[in-house]
């Protein structure tokens, strides 16, 4: 994911609706770009910012961002799980299915 392309996504990330694999690329993108870690910091606290005060609501922003973040790293772990065990019971089907034929024309 280039520079480019993270900052278009930041307010899709922001309302949290980023499919796995763009939230993966994006979330590989921040860990690795500073430039990047740094205006998604600025367009959190200013989106989630002018709504809180707004709303009147005491807030504290930063760990906001790090508990999203953190949120975001927890669903690509657990969608990174999800497809390797699918990965692994393809293969055992594919395995089982294999032997069966093999067994059935010997």
């Amino acid at each position: 994911m280039t520079c480019k392309e993270f900052e278009k996504q930041i307010p899709v990330f922001l309302k949290r609706e980023l499919d796995f694999f763009t939230l993966k690329q994006f979330v590989e993108h921040l860990e690795s770009c500073p430039e990047c870690h740094e205006e998604l910091v600025i367009q959190f606290l200013i989106t989630e910012g002018m709504q809180r005060l707004e709303e009147g609501d005491a807030f504290d922003l930063q760990s906001e961002l790090s508990d999203r973040l953190a949120e975001a790293r927890s669903r690509i772990r657990f969608h990174s799980l999800f497809l390797y065990v699918g990965a692994g019971v393809k293969t055992l089907g594919i395995a089982l299915i294999a032997g069966f034929v093999i067994w059935v024309l010997l």
